[in-house]
């Protein structure tokens, strides 16, 4: 089957599931992360190294607990998102309690230079994309899927107006560079493990980790202005805040480790404000610097 049909089919799948009251979506999301502890699934399991490689102050029941809310708070997000990508723009922004900082997005855009808006895995990030496309054209990186049905679906449920999704390939770069000389808008999310090669090693919650430097070769080169920007769960029923605030001035340091410190610092206060609403089940630290004998963290030890 052609991957665009199929894409509408889950589409339309996601649609369906997307329409059930949001208490019994809510519930089937609890009713996951419940199953994810149970099984000790893939997302249970690197919450866990996660949270034990970030937190090892933390009492063991501490992190049990915390393990818990993560896995909630992740679960629930998921579905959040299919609501947020199956539903009306202005339905969903319907949900912003408070947006501080939007005055102060909107002189950057009014500036010319150009804006980079750093937006990491916390809270609710499609439904900030929704937001920031409602101020203006917005062009976001994103990996695309393996799959080419998954790459099709997301075409399809990100791809609202003034929303322009451009891949982290070769190209992207170029593309990137000239939106923002014509004064336009760029979103990254700068918390991806980039290919070996293709960053610095950086510390993050104490630990160091292979840190993108496209944040930094943008802003350096072109003077655009760049942005901290997140959106996070203000309460179990639906409700957001959206948040923009300066970026440290060291995120466009030529050096580039000294810029990838800033940049990995003030993800880390960001996420530090509500640990469960970050994106603990991603493999941050999967890549081991050089010549360290570091071994990779998540995997299993051999047996003897």
């Amino acid at each position: 089957m052609n991957p665009h049909t199929t894409a509408g089919l889950l589409v339309a799948l996601a649609t369906t599931l997307a329409r059930l009251p949001w208490p019994l979506l809510r519930g089937l999301a609890d009713a996951l992360a419940w199953l994810w502890r149970r099984v000790d699934a893939r997302e249970s399991r690197v919450a866990r190294r996660n949270l034990a490689l970030a937190y090892p102050e933390l009492l063991p029941s501490q992190r049990a607990e915390l393990h818990r809310a993560v896995l909630r708070s992740t679960a629930r997000q998921a579905l959040e998102t299919l609501r947020f990508w199956t539903r009306p723009p202005a339905q969903n922004l319907a949900l912003l309690r408070s947006c501080q900082g939007a005055e102060r997005y909107r002189q950057a855009q009014a500036a010319g230079r150009g804006v980079i808006l750093v937006a990491p895995h916390f809270g609710n990030f499609e439904l900030l994309n929704q937001w920031l496309a409602a101020q203006g054209p917005l062009a976001i990186v994103y990996a695309p899927p393996e799959s080419a049905v998954g790459d099709a679906f997301l075409q399809r449920v990100r791809g609202a107006d003034n929303i322009r999704q451009v891949r982290a390939e070769g190209p992207a770069v170029r593309q990137l560079w000239k939106a923002l000389r014509q004064g336009g808008t760029v979103g990254i999310l700068p918390d991806q493990q980039p290919k070996q090669g293709d960053g610095v090693f950086a510390p993050f919650f104490g630990i160091q980790a292979l840190t993108m430097t496209l944040v930094s070769r943008l802003a350096e080169r072109t003077g655009a202005t760049v942005l901290m920007a997140w959106c996070a769960r203000t309460g179990p029923d639906l409700e957001f805040e959206v948040r923009v605030e300066p970026a440290p001035e060291d995120i466009a340091d030529p050096d580039p480790v000294v810029a990838a410190t800033a940049l990995n610092a003030a993800v880390e206060r960001i996420a530090r404000r509500d640990p469960a609403q970050y994106q603990w089940t991603y493999k941050r630290y999967t890549l081991r610097p050089p010549g360290s004998g570091e071994p990779n963290p998540y995997q299993e030890p051999t047996p003897a």
